[in-house]
C-alpha cells in the first residue's frame, strides 16, 4: 500500500489587516453632538436578534426618519409605526425621549407584545458556523455581549476558483451588499480579476446574497469558467480573536497563546469497494467534526491519476485547525462526471499529532440511484471512555402553503442544528409523494445523520433555479425516532426574491411544545383571517348570516324571536352594523330598527339597540366562518340546532349544533363600485403587464376592479390601474385585455358555503374564471376545489343607476370603440327618445372629457385584416397599446377607406409622436397606410401624421411597425432613421436562425420592440458576421441603452452576440453597446430571452480573453439547461 499525499490542506495565514476581527473602538467626540447607541427589538419576537442604531442629529433629523430607517431593518408587515419601552407601557414619540444604551420595542400598531430581551440578545445569526457542540444547548446559553460593545460585521473568505492559496477576507458592509451585482463588482476589484459567479466550497452555485448564508462563511469566486474543486479551508480565516464568553487567561511560559488554533495533520485512508461500478468520477470531500468546531469540506484528490476506483485504497494527508476531540465525520461527493455513484468500504483516520487511530466501517452507497439516494453520509467515531453517538434517521415533514403559486421546482436544501452539531446542508429530493413542494402539500423526507441531541433550529432554502422558483413555506416538522420527540419550525413566509423581504433562505427556531405550537399557529391563522374579513363589519354595512348546518339565514322577527331558517330574500334576515369597536359590534335589524341581535343569559333574542347584551364579539375561524360571542359574558355563543332553533351546547349532541356563520355583505356589486377579488387571505386577481391575469397579485391598488353593472347579477370588471382593460373569457383564454363587449360579461354565482363568488362567462355558459396552481387565470368548468372561488372585498361602494339604464357597451364603451357608422346610427339609448332622462344626458356629457380623442386611419390601395395597435407618446408619458378594433373587424382597414375610432388618452402631456403597427396575422397581413389624423373632441385641435408606407414583410423595409412624428407647419418634429449594426461573435455555434428583436431607448422615449427582419446580408446572424438593419423612429435624443431579444426554440439555436453599434442617419457618430454573451442566458436559475445593453463610454478590446471566458460560459449554460429539462 503506497501512500500518495494529496495537495495539502493549505492553511492560509491572513495578513494583519485580515487576520483579526475589527475591534471595538472608542469614538472621541469632537463636536457638541449627543450620540445615543440604542437597541431595537421586534414586538413579540424573541427570535429576532435586534438591531443597534446610533441616533444623533446628523443621522436622524426627525422621528419619522428613524421610523423609516427601522422599517428597513425590523421585519414587520406594515413597517415600524410605533416604538415603546420594553414592557410596552409607554410609547416613544420623539427623538428626545430615547435614552442612550437602552432597549426599545418596535411594532406596526399600538398594541405591543413584551419580549424576553435576554433571550433575544442571545440569538445567533444564521451565518455562524458550528462552534463547540454545547455552545447552542438550551441549558448553556452563550452570554450576550455587553450593551456597549460594538458587534463586528460578518466576514467572508473568498477563494480564487481552482487556487485555494489565493484568497481574501471580505467584510460584508452595507455599501458592498446593496445588490448581488454590486457585490460581484466589489469582488472583481478585490480579487483583481473578473468575478461573475460564486460557488460554495462544495461546488454548489451561490445565486444570490441570501444564498451566501448557506455557504458556511466561504465562497469560491469564478469568472465564466465552471467550478474547480480544491482544498478551500476557512477555519483559519474565520476564527475570532476570542470566542464569546471566554475570559482572558494567563498562559504559562512556553505555552503558546494560539495553542487552541494549532494545526493538526491527519492521515486519511479510504478503501473503495470491489463491487461492480463501485468507483466514482465525482470529487470526494470529507468533513471532520470535533467538540470545538468542524472543518470545512476537504476535497481529496491527487496529482497522479484517477482516484477512488473499484477495490482501490487511496491515502491522503490533510491539515486542519484544532477541532477538539473528534466525534463524527461526514463523507460525500459532488455527484459529477460520467459515473458519479460510489460505494465506500471503509475509512481510517490517524491523528498524526496525538497518534490516535480511528476505524470506520462504511459499506454504503453514496449515489442518487442506490439505497436512499444520499450522496453524503455521517458516521460516529468511537473514542475510548466516551459514549458513541447513534446514527438517526430523522423524519422531515415539509408543508407548502395554500397560497396560489406557493409551490416551487427549485432544489430545496435544509440543515438541522442541535446541541451535538449539525447535519450540514442536505438536499430534500426524494419525497414520499410523486412531486415535491406542490401548493398545499406536505412532503415527507428521511434524513440520516449522527444524532444531534436536542434540536433548536433549521436553516432551509432553495437555489432559485427553474421557472417559478419562489416558494411559500408553511412549516417544517422534524421527528426524532431516538427520543420520540417532534420539533415544529413555523415559517408561513415566502422564500422568493420577488416577494416578502426577497430572501430565499430562512432560519427557523423550534417551538418548545407541539400543543403550544399548534395553538399559536391556529391563533395566527385566526388573526390573518380577521384581517382579511374585518372590512365586512364596518359601521354602516348591511349583513346576512348564513348557517351551513341549517341551510338558512339568521332572522330576527318583530316579536323578538330569532331562528336560522330564513331565505336569502327574507326581509327579516338583514342586519345593519350600527356600532363597531375592533371586533365588537351591534347588529340592528334592517327592517325593525328598534331591535338588535342580543345574547342575554345564554339566550339569543331581539333586544333594544345599545344595551350591553346587544354587543357581540366577532371571532373568525381559519375557514372564513365567524362566531358570535357575548361581549358581556365571554364564552356564551350564538348557537342553533339543525332545525334552526336557538340552542346551547348542553341541549343536544355537538354534531347537531352549529355556531359558525358565513357572513355576506349586501350591495357589493352596485354600479361603479370598486372591489378587490381576493384569491387567498393575502392575494388577489390582477392584470399583469402583458395583459394576462393572475391570482397572485398583492391586495393593493393594482388589483382593484371597477364594477360595471349590466343587469341583475351580470357585471363587467374594469381594471382601475389599467383603465379600459376588462376581464374577459375569449378563444379559450382568460385575460384582462377585453374592450367591454359581450366577452367581458360575467354572471355572478354566490357560494353560500364560504361567502365566495364565481364568475361565469355569459357568452360561454359553463365556463368560469379559474386559476391554475401557479395562479394564472384560465377558463375552467365549475368545481369546488377552490380554483373558481374569489372573495370580494369592497374598497368603495357603488350606487344604484339613477336612470334605471344598464351600463351596456352602447353607452359605456363609446369611450374606447367608435366609428362613423356608430355616429350615423344613434345608440339604442338615444333611440328611446323621451325615455332618456335629463340625468342620463348629464352622465353622457361627462363622458366627453378632456381625455377624449378621435383617431382617423386612412388605408391606401391595400388593406389588412390583421390586428392593428396604436401607441401615443407625450413629453410626460405614453399611452398604449391601444387596440383599434370593432365588433365587425372584417370591415376595418379596407382599401381606400378611412376608419374612425375614439380613444382616451390620460396624463401624457404634449403629444409629439405615435407608433402604429399590426401583428402580421390573418390571411391579408400586408397593409398600405396612407395617413393618421388625431382630433381632440372637445377643443377640435388636430394632429396630422402623413405616412404613405408599407407595413409588410414582403413590401418596403419589411417592418410591421412605424413611428410618425407630429407635423406642424408642414415640417415633422424629430424625424430620424437609425442604422443598426449587429455583430455576431466568432465562437463556435455562435450563429442562429432564431428571431432577433431590438428596442432602442433614448432621452425621448423608445423605438418599441422591432423584429430585425431585413438585413444587408443574404443570411442573417452568421458566425463572425455584421448585419446592418434600418430602424425608422422619431428621434430618441441621446441613446442610453438597447434591449435585445432572441427567441430560441432549443439550445442549438442560442446566439452569441458580440455588440450592437447604432448610427444616426446623416451623422458619423456611433453608439456602441457591448454584449459579449449568449442569448438566451441563465441568471439565478431563470432562462432569460432578452438583455439590456447600456452605452459604453469607453471601449477596451480584450477580445481573446473575453471569448475564452464566453466559451466556457456557453458549455456551462448548456449543461444547466439540460439539467433543468
Amino acid at each position: 500500500m503506497s501512500e500518495t499525499p494529496s495537495t495539502s490542506f493549505s492553511m492560509i495565514y491572513p495578513t494583519s489587516s485580515e487576520g483579526q476581527l475589527p475591534s471595538s473602538r472608542h469614538l472621541s467626540v469632537t463636536h457638541p453632538v449627543v450620540a445615543k447607541r440604542i437597541s431595537f427589538y421586534k414586538s413579540g419576537d424573541s427570535q429576532f436578534g435586534g438591531v443597534r442604531v446610533v441616533v444623533n442629529p446628523r443621522s436622524f433629523k426627525t422621528f419619522d426618519a428613524l421610523l423609516d430607517n427601522l422599517s428597513r431593518k425590523v421585519p414587520l408587515p406594515f413597517g415600524v409605526r410605533n416604538i415603546s419601552t420594553p414592557r410596552g407601557r409607554h410609547s416613544i414619540t420623539s427623538l428626545e425621549d430615547l435614552e442612550d444604551g437602552e432597549s426599545y420595542l418596535c411594532s406596526h400598531g399600538r398594541k405591543v407584545q413584551p419580549v424576553d430581551l435576554d433571550k433575544a440578545r442571545r440569538r445567533r445569526r444564521p451565518w455562524h458556523s458550528s462552534l463547540a457542540i454545547t455552545a447552542h444547548a438550551h441549558h448553556s446559553p452563550v452570554p450576550a455581549a455587553a450593551p456597549g460593545m460594538l458587534r463586528a460585521p460578518r466576514r467572508l473568505v473568498v477563494f480564487r476558483n481552482g487556487d485555494p492559496k489565493t484568497r481574501r477576507v471580505v467584510v460584508l458592509t452595507k455599501r458592498v451588499t446593496q445588490s448581488f451585482e454590486a457585490f460581484l463588482r466589489h469582488l472583481t476589484e478585490v480579487m483583481q480579476r473578473p468575478v461573475t459567479r460564486l460557488y460554495a466550497t462544495d461546488g454548489r452555485k451561490v445565486p444570490s446574497l441570501q444564498a451566501m448564508i448557506l455557504s458556511s462563511g466561504a465562497v469560491v469566486a469564478a469568472g465564466r469558467e465552471p467550478f474547480k474543486p480544491g482544498n478551500y479551508d476557512i477555519q483559519k480565516y474565520l476564527l475570532p480573536a476570542r470566542l464569546p464568553g471566554i475570559s482572558h487567561r494567563v498562559h504559562p511560559k512556553g505555552n503558546a497563546r494560539s495553542e487552541s488554533r494549532k494545526s493538526v495533520n491527519w492521515k486519511v485512508s479510504i478503501i473503495t469497494s470491489d463491487l461492480p461500478n463501485a468507483g466514482t468520477s465525482s470529487q470526494i470531500y470529507i468533513i471532520l467534526y470535533g467538540q470545538h468546531r468542524s472543518s470545512a469540506p476537504i476535497y481529496l484528490y491527487g496529482t497522479d491519476g484517477a482516484r477512488f476506483q473499484d477495490g482501490c485504497e487511496d491515502i491522503f494527508t490533510i491539515t486542519v485547525g484544532d477541532i477538539g476531540t473528534l466525534f463524527k465525520i461526514r463523507i460525500g461527493h459532488t455527484n459529477s462526471g460520467l459515473s458519479p455513484s460510489w460505494h465506500c468500504k471503509e475509512i481510517q483516520l490517524w491523528n498524526m499529532n496525538s497518534r490516535k487511530q480511528f476505524y470506520i466501517p462504511v459499506q454504503r452507497w453514496l449515489a442518487r440511484d442506490q439505497e436512499d439516494g444520499e450522496i453524503c453520509r455521517e458516521f460516529p467515531v468511537l473514542n475510548k471512555g466516551q459514549p458513541i453517538f447513534p446514527v438517526t434517521i430523522y423524519e422531515v415533514h415539509v408543508a407548502t402553503g395554500e397560497l396560489w403559486n406557493a409551490g416551487t421546482v427549485a432544489n430545496v436544501y435544509m440543515s438541522i442544528y442541535g446541541e451535538k452539531g449539525d447535519t450540514g446542508s442536505r438536499q430534500l429530493f426524494r419525497s414520499k409523494t410523486s412531486f415535491s413542494f406542490l401548493r398545499g402539500q406536505t412532503d415527507t423526507f428521511s434524513l440520516e445523520a449522527v444524532h444531534l441531541g436536542d434540536l433548536y433550529k433549521i436553516v432551509i432554502g432553495h437555489d432559485g433555479l427553474g421557472p417559478g422558483n419562489g416558494w411559500f413555506l408553511e412549516d417544517v416538522v422534524v421527528k426524532d425516532p431516538t427520543t420520540n420527540r417532534e420539533y415544529t419550525f413555523f415559517c408561513h413566509r415566502w422564500l422568493d426574491q420577488g416577494e416578502d423581504d426577497g430572501k430565499i433562505v430562512r432560519e427557523l427556531y423550534a417551538r418548545d411544545y407541539n400543543i403550544i405550537s399548534a395553538r399559536q399557529k391556529l391563533e395566527f391563522n385566526r388573526k390573518e383571517t380577521w384581517a382579511a374579513e374585518s372590512w365586512k363589519f364596518m359601521k354602516g354595512n348591511t349583513l346576512q348570516f348564513y348557517n351551513r348546518l341549517t341551510g338558512g339565514f339568521v332572522r330576527l322577527h318583530p316579536n323578538g324571536t330569532v331562528d336560522a331558517v330564513g331565505k336569502k330574500t327574507d326581509k327579516y334576515g338583514l342586519f345593519d352594523v350600527i356600532f363597531n369597536k375592533e371586533n365588537i359590534c351591534i347588529f340592528q335589524s334592517h327592517k325593525i330598527r328598534h331591535l338588535s341581535l342580543a345574547l342575554d343569559n345564554g339566550s339569543v333574542a331581539g333586544m333594544a339597540s345599545g344595551g350591553a347584551s346587544t354587543k357581540l364579539r366577532v371571532l373568525y375561524q381559519p375557514n372564513r366562518c365567524a362566531l358570535l360571542e357575548s361581549a358581556l359574558v365571554p364564552g356564551h355563543m350564538v348557537i342553533f340546532d339543525h332545525h334552526g332553533k336557538i340552542a346551547d351546547e348542553s341541549s343536544a349532541g355537538y354534531a347537531n349544533l352549529s355556531k359558525e356563520f358565513v357572513v355576506f355583505v349586501k350591495g357589493m356589486f352596485l354600479n361603479s363600485a370598486v372591489i378587490l377579488l381576493a384569491t387567498s387571505l393575502c392575494q388577489a386577481l390582477c392584470i399583469q403587464p402583458d395583459g394576462s391575469c393572475t391570482g397572485v397579485g398583492n391586495q393593493s391598488e393594482k388589483s382593484y376592479w371597477k364594477v360595471h353593472k349590466i343587469s341583475s347579477g351580470i357585471c363587467m370588471f374594469e381594471s382601475v390601474k389599467n383603465a379600459q382593460m376588462y376581464l374577459r373569457i375569449k378563444d379559450g383564454q382568460c385575460d384582462g385585455t377585453g374592450t367591454g363587449d359581450i366577452d367581458c360579461h360575467f354572471k355572478i354565482k354566490k357560494n353560500l358555503e364560504n361567502a365566495s363568488i364565481s364568475l361565469e362567462s355569459v357568452k360561454n355558459p359553463g365556463l368560469f374564471v379559474g386559476l391554475q396552481s401557479d395562479g394564472q387565470a384560465k377558463p375552467v368548468i365549475y368545481t369546488k376545489n377552490g380554483s373558481v372561488f374569489f372573495y370580494p372585498q369592497v374598497i368603495k361602494f357603488g350606487r344604484e343607476d339613477p336612470t334605471g339604464i344598464s351600463a351596456t357597451p352602447s353607452k359605456e364603451e363609446e369611450k374606447i370603440r367608435g366609428s362613423k357608422k356608430r355616429q350615423e346610427t344613434p345608440p339604442e339609448s338615444e333611440a328611446r327618445g323621451p325615455l332618456l332622462s335629463s340625468t342620463a344626458k348629464e352622465i353622457s356629457e361627462t363622458l366627453l372629457s378632456e381625455d377624449e380623442w378621435k383617431v382617423l386611419v386612412l388605408t391606401g390601395n391595400t388593406g389588412t385584416q390583421a390586428n392593428v395597435t396604436l401607441w401615443v407618446y407625450g413629453d410626460e408619458g405614453v399611452t398604449g397599446p391601444i387596440s383599434l378594433s370593432k365588433d365587425s373587424s372584417e370591415q376595418l382597414f379596407l382599401p381606400r377607406q378611412e376608419d374612425e375610432f375614439q380613444i382616451e388618452i390620460r396624463n401624457i402631456g404634449i403629444i409629439y409622436k405615435i407608433r402604429i403597427g399590426h401583428d402580421g396575422t390573418s390571411e391579408q397581413p400586408e397593409w398600405n397606410l396612407q395617413r393618421v389624423t388625431m382630433q381632440h373632441i372637445k377643443s377640435k385641435k388636430t394632429l396630422d401624421f402623413p405616412v404613405n408606407v408599407w407595413l409588410s414583410r414582403i413590401q418596403g423595409d419589411g417592418d410591421l411597425v412605424c413611428e410618425l412624428p407630429v407635423v406642424e407647419g408642414g415640417q415633422a418634429i424629430f424625424p430620424l432613421r437609425y442604422h443598426v449594426d449587429v455583430h455576431t461573435g466568432q465562437l463556435k455555434q455562435a450563429e442562429t436562425e432564431s428571431d432577433v428583436s431590438l428596442c432602442l431607448f433614448g432621452e425621448r422615449g423608445d423605438s418599441g420592440l422591432r423584429l430585425l427582419y431585413k438585413s444587408n446580408m443574404p443570411v442573417k446572424f452568421q458566425r463572425g458576421q455584421i448585419d446592418t438593419f434600418q430602424v425608422e423612429a422619431v428621434s430618441l435624443g441621446k441613446l442610453q441603452k438597447v434591449l435585445l431579444r432572441c427567441e430560441a426554440s432549443d439550445k442549438s439555436q442560442y446566439w452569441y452576440c458580440e455588440k450592437v453599434v447604432v448610427r444616426e442617419s446623416g451623422t458619423t457618430s456611433e453608439s456602441t453597446f457591448t454584449c459579449e454573451r449568449w442569448l438566451p442566458f441563465m441568471s439565478q436559475g431563470i432562462i432569460h430571452s432578452e438583455i439590456e445593453l447600456f452605452l459604453q463610454e469607453m471601449q477596451i478590446n480584450h477580445q481573446p480573453k473575453i471569448q475564452e471566458g464566453a466559451n466556457g460560459k456557453c458549455c456551462h449554460h448548456f449543461s444547466s439547461f439540460s439539467y433543468l429539462k
